[in-house]
């Protein structure tokens, strides 16, 4: 026998992104728990609102099984003395066990004789087993943030007001948070405020419903998708959707409805993006464009009111958002009266880091670490520089007004202010761009300037960072080190660009005379975290870990380079069954190799097996070298599988160590020779398979 069981937590209006993790945490724990508890279902389904967590459990037994445990205790010729009577340790052993000595049985197994306790567990109704376990399950959602209220100790994210637990139609007396459950849950706090009893569990949804309440987030994204969709369809025009916006407004209403606001078209005088941040990120509101991609002055609410008093309820937003575009303008506005290099020098009064000076001296570093850059690949002078004198205003607009209200606009503003102020588009590119990649999967700087501009800003970050000891540590990173690093890669990837020792380098030189620093230590240090990094930027990139190994034992320090020998090697090894051999073969002559020896070979002291691998090899050489310099690496590894049958051959006719010195070093030269070019792609001793 089975029954359904609902058990809700009523609450204040909890936060919109630990909801959805407190909903993740019980999808996993509330089924290990009835397992736990020896309790079948048919399945669990936990859902969120912002006043509600729900578990409904479909199909859950009425109680445990009973089980049998079967215990081994001590050996036979231990329990019992030689008149067959029961010694100390069978008595304990039985008494421990909560079952009479009489009821012990002796047992032949592969290791002698053993005494056994059988123990019947009887199972336990769920009625028994549900008060705690539910009352587990809140106690053990970890919240980023928790409160206490009232006298009581319970720590939750928002303050419990009612616990409901049906089990079929009765209710299981959970108590938590001060509360113990009953049948009653509550609607939505606008269209349905009162007590709704629930009969049954069954019943649970049907009374939800009834309370205005879609309590299923999944259920009330495609309720609020559709009235978006409707509402800009109404104006021929098309929502501008945050996937992170949407997200939050899924968690942020009970009852969704779509409304269409309007604000001043003066406004649109202003970026787009202040419009659209004070719209997102403040007011959790989708602004409106249309079909040609141009801003409009008309906004989407999802609000939590009455359907039938949204005209009411938007004329308050509009009021709301009219106050946040007027702040908005009136601080652009303020900002375009001075040109963008009046606030470089304000930038001396803001510390970047206690060791590392002020931003005024990062922009310093970063200008000279740009020019650098730009030398090491060769830039044109004209990249270099729009890259030099982005650099020395990419940070200028984190103190114009615009940015210290609206955070997220940094460099996007830059740019504006830049082309205000007379700056080359190309400048006013590059400072918008020196930010990114800022995610991972985020494009890169499109503009030469940019992908330069940004480089210097992250590699001067982790170096001066990295030279005042406070490398990233498990998983504190409170720099965003790790970013930085998988955005430089990301950069160097696409290339053309310097060599990540280079890089290194330059970056460090820039803080000489600033800390004293172990120079040598620290780029060791940089370059490891650097590898790390492009270790599983290669291995996201869907190629296999030894394959990664393989090729970063010789390939790390240009990771352009590193992610051709990855793509061809993968390419290689999916289509090639006898890699697994050539990868031993390799092993094999490496571990044989001596490079002191040299790779100069007699032909006069060869075998035919030996002269048909040197003739294979002399091949192969002539043609490597043009294959490595041009980097057609599966061209490469193609001529490493045409040398498997010669070394193949070779060791099966040939003893590597003969006795005859000359013998044994002119076949260790071949072996050398052998090596030198796989080595000179990958460490194939790292292959497994």
């Amino acid at each position: 026998m089975s029954r359904d069981l609902v058990f809700e937590i009523g609450c204040e209006e909890l936060p919109s992104r630990p909801l959805y993790g407190a909903i993740e945490q019980l999808k996993v724990s509330v089924p290990k728990a009835l397992d736990t508890a020896r309790l079948e279902y048919d399945t669990v389904t936990v859902t969120g609102s912002p006043r509600r967590i729900v578990i409904a459990v479909a199909g859950l037994a009425e109680g445990q099984d009973d089980i049998t445990h079967t215990h081994k205790g001590p050996a036979a010729r231990a329990a019992f003395d030689e008149a067959g009577a029961p010694t100390k340790a069978a008595i304990g052993f039985a008494r421990g066990k909560g079952v009479p000595v009489e009821a012990l049985t002796v047992v032949d197994d592969a290791n002698g004789s053993y005494v056994y306790a059988t123990v019947e567990v009887a199972g336990v109704s769920a009625g028994e087993v549900l008060p705690a376990l539910l009352c587990r399950l809140a106690q053990g959602i970890e919240w980023p943030k928790s409160q206490r209220w009232g006298s009581g100790d319970v720590r939750f994210s928002r303050p419990v007001r009612w616990l409901l637990a049906l089990f079929g139609g009765d209710v299981v007396p959970v108590e938590f948070a001060g509360l113990t459950a009953g049948r009653v849950t509550y609607g939505h706090r606008l269209l349905s405020p009162g007590a709704i009893e629930v009969p049954t569990a069954a019943e649970f949804p049907l009374a939800l419903s009834r309370g205005r309440v879609i309590a299923d987030e999944n259920e009330r994204a495609r309720v609020l998708r559709e009235g978006i969709d409707a509402a800009a369809a109404s104006l021929d025009a098309r929502a501008v959707v945050s996937p992170k916006t949407f997200a939050e407004v899924v968690n942020l209403v009970e009852y969704p409805t779509v409304g269409v606001g309007t604000f001043d078209e003066s406004f649109l005088d202003v970026p787009r993006e202040i419009i659209v941040n004070a719209m997102e990120s403040h007011q959790r509101y989708f602004p409106v464009e249309s079909t040609d991609g141009t801003l409009t002055n008309r906004f989407l609410v999802a609000h939590n009111g009455d359907p039938e008093r949204t005209d009411a309820i938007l004329r308050g937003h509009e009021r709301v958002i009219r106050a946040r575009l007027s702040d908005a303008a009136f601080f652009y506005r303020e900002d375009l009266q001075k040109p963008l290099e009046a606030y470089v020098d304000r930038l001396d009064a803001i510390v970047f880091q206690e060791k590392l000076g002020t931003l005024g001296d990062k922009v310093r570093r970063v200008e000279r670490l740009a020019a650098t850059i730009a030398g090491l690949v060769d830039a044109a002078p004209d990249v270099t520089a729009f890259a030099t004198r982005a650099a020395h205003l990419a940070k200028a607009d984190l103190v114009t007004n615009a940015v210290v209200e609206f955070t997220d606009l940094q460099g996007i503003m830059g740019g504006y202010y830049a082309i205000a102020s007379g700056e080359a588009p190309q400048v006013a590119a590059a400072i918008v761009e020196h930010y990114q990649p800022k995610f991972s999967g985020d494009a890169i700087p499109a503009s030469e300037a940019g992908r330069i501009v940004a480089l210097a800003d992250k590699l001067d970050t982790i170096a001066g960072i990295f030279c005042a000891g406070m490398a990233p540590t498990g998983s504190a990173d409170p720099y965003a080190l790790r970013r930085a690093a998988l955005g430089v890669l990301q950069i160097v990837i696409t290339g053309p660009a310097a060599s990540l020792e280079q890089l290194i380098s330059a970056a460090l030189a820039g803080y000489d005379g600033v800390l004293p620093v172990d120079t040598e230590a620290t780029g060791a240090a940089v370059r490891a975290f650097f590898v790390g990094r492009l270790q599983g930027l290669l291995r996201d990139r869907g190629h296999a870990y030894d394959t990664v190994d393989a090729v970063l034992a010789v390939a790390a320090d240009d990771p352009a380079d590193a992610l051709a020998r990855c793509e061809a090697l993968s390419r290689f090894r999916a289509a090639n069954d006898d890699m697994t051999d050539l990868s031993v073969a390799f092993t094999r002559a490496k571990n044989l190799a001596q490079p002191a020896l040299g790779t100069a070979t007699d032909r006069s002291l060869m075998t035919a097996e030996e002269i048909a691998l040197a003739d294979a090899l002399e091949l192969a050489e002539g043609l490597l070298g043009e294959l490595f310099a041009q980097r057609a690496y599966s061209a490469v590894l193609d001529s490493f599988a045409g040398l498997r049958g010669p070394i193949d051959a070779f060791f099966e006719a040939v003893m590597v160590m003969d006795p005859d010195t000359s013998l044994r070093d002119n076949r260790l030269r071949m072996l050398n020779r052998f090596v030198a070019p796989f080595s000179g792609f990958a460490d194939f001793s790292l292959l497994e398979g």
